[in-house]
């Protein structure tokens, strides 16, 4: 990525005067000197300061719009984090315009590329699964404050809101072992995944606190996190006699998948073989036998996603350029629901 722009802090900071003084120079304002106005407009095409509108906008919140960027609106988990949004977007006096990108990472670019644009005062963002390049974010990060939710990145320095991803599948490993279970199948998601990361380490996590070593030929890796790539790994591995007691899937589609492989060759769930998921979606409560899985509350996602966002814009209402605000990470706890499948 090139050199960021130059903002009116840079330009107040080599030549003292105030952020205020700096801006009212550049608009020729009436009650600045001369002298000034022509220091201040020597310096700025000097060093090539070009105004941006988008922050502007943020100073006189002309839009109350924030922008929406979600990998795929019909998950179930996915309604409940707009819902959220949209509940805590109206308390706030905001609209929201939102865009589904499919899991496509040239369309989440424009995307970001268009709602900046168009003047969104700041964007809620869900990486695709196969975002791996975030320079686009990285740029889009320079213009207008961006939170990420859900799915996000390690590498990004934007305010995340997740579960607690690793813990949830530590509890769910635990859960499994607690029952009697050793051959424990993980079934993983994408490498450049973070919450794929995540629950992979509590899943690690569990069997070492309870001294069960880590079997490779249990840990199959899904090319798409989907019901079918569920079905395709498990029918392998039936395929090829190793043998497992538990199965604990990335997400409940994978899950789900499982569990229609294990029914096809008459395996027993769970008596022979346990069955746990990650998300609680609508599926778990049609599938049988009805599917264990870690809840993540969607809902509460949704709100604090809104509520962290304008944060980050009240700061940036405070000056004419984009806070370098500090990262944080917020963490919101799951919740294990046991079904008839383990």
């Amino acid at each position: 990525m090139g050199k960021r722009n130059i903002t009116l802090k840079d330009l107040s900071e080599r030549l003292g005067f105030s952020v205020s003084t700096i801006s009212r120079a550049l608009k020729d304002h009436h009650d600045i000197s001369q002298e000034t106005k022509d220091k201040v407009q020597q310096l700025a095409k000097k060093l090539n300061y070009i105004p941006n509108h988008s922050a502007q906008s943020l100073k006189n919140s002309q839009t109350k719009t924030i922008g929406v960027i979600i990998p795929n609106l019909l998950l179930d988990f996915s309604s409940k984090i707009i819902n959220g949004m949209i509940h805590q977007s109206r308390k706030e006096g905001y609209r929201l315009v939102i865009s589904e990108s499919g899991h496509n990472p040239d369309l989440e670019k424009d995307m970001l590329e268009n709602m900046i644009r168009s003047g969104v005062d700041g964007i809620l963002l869900s990486l695709t699964n196969n975002t791996k390049n975030i320079d686009h974010i990285l740029l889009a990060k320079e213009k207008c404050p961006i939170v990420l939710y859900d799915k996000v990145s390690e590498k990004i320095p934007c305010t995340r809101i997740i579960v607690d991803n690793e813990i949830g599948a530590y509890n769910a490993t635990k859960h499994l072992i607690d029952q009697g279970r050793k051959k424990i199948v993980f079934i993983k998601g994408a490498e450049h995944s973070f919450n794929a990361k995540k629950r992979f380490e509590g899943y690690l996590r569990a069997l070492k606190d309870r001294q069960i070593k880590v079997d490779k030929n249990l840990i199959p890796q899904c090319d798409t996190v989907c019901i079918q790539e569920g079905t395709k790994l498990v029918n392998q591995m039936i395929s090829k006699r190793i043998e497992f007691d538990a199965i604990f899937a990335v997400t409940d589609d994978v899950a789900i998948g499982a569990i229609k492989a294990l029914k096809k060759h008459n395996i027993i769930i769970p008596k022979q073989v346990a069955v746990v998921g990650f998300s609680n979606s609508k599926g778990t409560t049609i599938i049988e036998p009805n599917l264990t899985s870690v809840d993540q509350p969607g809902y509460t996602i949704g709100i604090k996603a809104i509520e962290y966002l304008l944060k980050e814009l009240k700061l940036a209402h405070q000056t004419e350029h984009l806070l370098r605000t500090t990262p944080k990470t917020i963490e919101l706890k799951t919740n294990l629901i046991k079904r008839e499948s383990s």
